[in-house]
């Protein structure tokens, strides 16, 4: 196999950024691994692994009996849910019961720690591992959102790339995060950005931006340090 191949592991594959990643960041020759409770309709080339993220212990097991031993080149976590009445006028902290805290807290920062820590070794095997997490403008200072739990765990994302860079330092394993703000989701890649940008009127972030992120800290050698990346739309004034 030829050395420039890359082992990709994207996390949430089944839609929106995740699917968009999986559709324009690898090349045809490359393996792709993609993890989501739902399979994915129309991505060609893709190793699908079933998982429900919200159980951790199960979700790290299906994942590392799918992978192995086999070299991770990229591990993208592309995971964020949020509280059902996020991002509205009806949202009220005071009704987020408790089960829905946790099925956040679980999906959003349990399975990721453990998924990674389940997945060093594979890391390893690379020469140039680059691990990337999907943050969101929720997790820097001074946003104005109420969404509590959905914030509080890309924060804690954040606190994951920081320590996770002094344990993979001596490997050279390059942590990012990219904080995105407002994504325009619904559109698949292969729609024309200009389209999307007229038919968002500028207020969403058309994805093929983001996936130019990706790229741009996958192109970067194993000497360079991409920590963050923070990407708001630029008429949104939350952050």
């Amino acid at each position: 196999m030829d050395n420039s191949n890359k082992t990709f592991l994207i996390y949430g594959v089944s839609k929106g950024l995740g699917k968009a990643i999986v559709q324009a960041v690898p090349k045809p020759t490359d393996t792709i691994y993609g993890v989501s409770r739902t399979q994915p309709q129309e991505v060609p080339n893709l190793n699908w692994i079933r998982a429900d993220l919200s159980k951790p212990k199960q979700a790290v097991s299906d994942v590392k009996k799918a992978i192995r031993q086999q070299k991770i080149d990229v591990l993208i976590y592309n995971v964020g849910i949020w509280e059902q009445q996020a991002f509205s006028e009806h949202y009220n902290f005071e009704n987020v019961s408790a089960a829905e805290i946790n099925q956040i807290i679980n999906t959003n920062i349990s399975t990721c720690i453990l998924s990674i820590q389940s997945l060093i070794e594979n890391l390893k095997l690379s020469n140039n591992a680059k691990i990337i997490l999907i943050g969101s403008t929720w997790g820097v200072d001074n946003h104005n959102g109420k969404e509590l739990v959905f914030s509080a765990t890309k924060f804690a994302l954040r606190g994951i790339a920081q320590s996770l860079r002094e344990i993979l330092r001596e490997h050279l394993i390059g942590v990012s995060v990219l904080n995105l703000g407002y994504l325009a989701s619904e559109y698949e890649i292969d729609k024309p950005t200009q389209n999307v940008l007229e038919e968002t009127v500028y207020s969403l972030i058309p994805l093929a931006d983001v996936i130019q992120a990706i790229h741009f800290i996958l192109s970067t050698t194993k000497a360079s340090c991409v920590k963050e990346i923070l990407m708001p739309a630029m008429l949104d004034q939350n952050v």
